[in-house]
């Protein structure tokens, strides 16, 4: 791990600085206790870990194909939707089977470039798939494609946490290398290191109080990784199957009525997820993977020409618009809506008629726009990508106490606090202060009066300063003011009114709040 080529992986600073204390660390533990921190360092090295979860139909697979920008994760259900697959990036296209006993197979794509649905071995003894591609937006995130949860059969849970405590490891041009047999990483130690470093979680417009329980499942196959505004968003698929009419204040638009009914969801899920953001998984995928083609175009321009009141009689309900006599084959009408849906389909005809002249590619981006998929990538890029180094770091450090737990060694154990409490002393890694406080009280671990707690997530869930003071837009000196005040606030409940457990946070929030002034006014 200390070679230049393998600390160039490192998200930043932070990883960096966690990577350092598992070298120092590791001739100071156990062999058990030291094959975990060698883990943990391939994984500080590896590119930040997404997992994609929700529930059963939710469209999980569907929108994993648009984010990659190409349709090969089955979503029709099969054998392979009840597996965990890991997309990472490769220098040669390939899936492979990887098998209960650590042997492997290569599975071959399916005519139309997807994994197959089914597989032709036996199917018990399959562990998870890995697919690698040659894909620049796996270069820096593996996208994890799980079971719906919520009816996941005994196997499947197996597999999925097998999976996430016991992947392979990927070298930098994507070619595997064998963890070693006998490196002493035992299970418990293994499942300490467990766990996706961050989670998209997929529900639909039936979203239920107990979605609550779906994350905590999710977060119990990840080695108990708390799911939290840090690292985890929520996305508010099929959007445009909602009825505007069953949400209020949407004025009859479903883009409208998505986002309100986004901004109730979130309500629900937090302080489990940073935010619900609605998309139209099908559309994304079609408009993004090359499902979306100039015969596509063709129709619908041909449709674009129908008379008004035909046209809204067809598009009533989807039998009615496959089955009206029309001179656009009803096998192309049929293909229009696996691939578009009624809404898309509308959508593309409206843009049509609006600009007669839009070439394909044009009326592409414009169904893509439509589809919402710019807002996910742009929270993934926020919250995900721009804070990976906290994020890797954090949960590098969980499970290096994790590990020094599961060692029984209570010399083993001290040593190991006392590395991490000088390292969470410096004042670079106050953000690691900040995420491990954040997720204190977004767990419940720490109970806060409501208005603190919303602060603590506040200023713990954004990188950006006006947000996380909560006055974005506001002049610079208000700014530089509101955050000595709230500084000086957090100082006094710290010594006076809090508990032990909430002066720990406040202290943190304190210290939080003195970088931002600090900060601001260098400025």
């Amino acid at each position: 791990m200390s070679t230049a080529t393998e600390q160039q992986h490192l998200a930043g600073p932070l990883s960096a600085a966690v990577a350092n204390l598992c070298q120092r660390l590791q001739p100071q533990v156990s062999a058990r206790t030291a094959a975990g921190f060698r883990e943990v360092l391939r994984r500080l090295s590896a590119p930040l870990q997404v997992a994609v979860a929700g529930r059963i139909k939710s469209g999980k697979s569907t929108l994993v194909n648009a984010l990659i920008g190409r349709r090969v994760a089955p979503t029709d259900v099969g054998e392979c939707t009840r597996l965990v697959t890991r997309f990472q990036y490769g220098t040669v296209d390939r899936v492979e089977l990887v098998f209960f006993d650590g042997t492997k197979q290569v599975l071959p794509f399916d005519a139309g470039g997807m994994i197959p649905k089914d597989l032709e071995v036996d199917f018990d003894k399959v562990s998870h798939l890995e697919a690698y591609l040659t894909n620049a937006v796996l270069r820096d995130l593996t996208v994890i494609d799980t079971p719906g949860l919520g009816s996941l059969d005994l196997a499947s849970v197996k597999r999925t946490e097998q999976l996430l405590g016991a992947a392979k490891h990927s070298a930098e041009d994507g070619e595997e290398v064998e963890a070693p047999e006998n490196d002493d990483l035992d299970d418990t130690s293994r499942n300490a290191v467990a766990g996706a470093e961050a989670v998209l979680y997929v529900v639909t417009q039936g979203v239920r109080a107990d979605d609550q329980q779906a994350l905590a499942a999710f977060t119990a196959a990840t080695a108990s990784r708390e799911a939290g505004p840090v690292n985890a968003i929520a996305v508010l698929n099929k959007a445009d199957t909602i009825t505007p009419e069953s949400v209020s204040g949407s004025n009859g638009d479903v883009w409208t009525a998505a986002r309100l009914l986004a901004e109730k969801q979130a309500s629900t899920l937090k302080p489990r997820v940073a935010d619900v953001i609605p998309v139209i998984g099908l559309i994304a995928e079609s408009a993004e993977s090359g499902g979306f083609t100039s015969a596509d175009a063709d129709a619908l321009r041909q449709l674009s020409g129908l008379d008004d009141a035909i046209w809204e009689t067809m598009l009533m309900s989807a039998d009615i618009f496959t089955t009206w006599d029309c001179d656009v084959p009803t096998g192309t009408r049929v293909r229009l809506l696996e691939t578009l849906d009624l809404y898309g389909i509308r959508r593309a005809v409206d843009a049509l008629r609006a600009e007669p002249d839009l070439t394909a590619g044009a009326l592409r981006r414009k169904l893509l726009d439509a589809s919402g998929l710019a807002g996910v990538r742009t929270r993934l890029d926020a919250v995900f990508r721009a804070r990976a180094d906290g994020i890797k770091a954090a949960a590098a450090l969980a499970s290096v106490t994790a590990l020094a737990h599961a060692s029984g060694d209570p010399g083993e154990r001290q040593r190991v606090h006392d590395a991490i409490e000088v390292l969470l002393a410096k004042p670079e890694a106050h953000q690691l202060r900040l995420l491990e406080a954040l997720t204190l009280v977004t767990s419940g671990a720490v109970n806060m009066p409501e208005d603190l707690a919303e602060e603590v997530l506040r200023v713990g869930s954004s990188a950006e300063v006006g947000e996380q003071l909560g006055m974005k837009g506001r002049p610079h000196n208000e700014l530089t003011a509101y955050a000595l005040e709230r500084a000086g606030w957090w100082r006094s409940f710290a010594s006076f009114g809090a508990t032990p457990a909430q002066s720990r946070v406040a202290h943190v929030i304190h210290r939080a709040y003195f970088l931002i002034w600090q900060q601001l006014k260098a400025q």
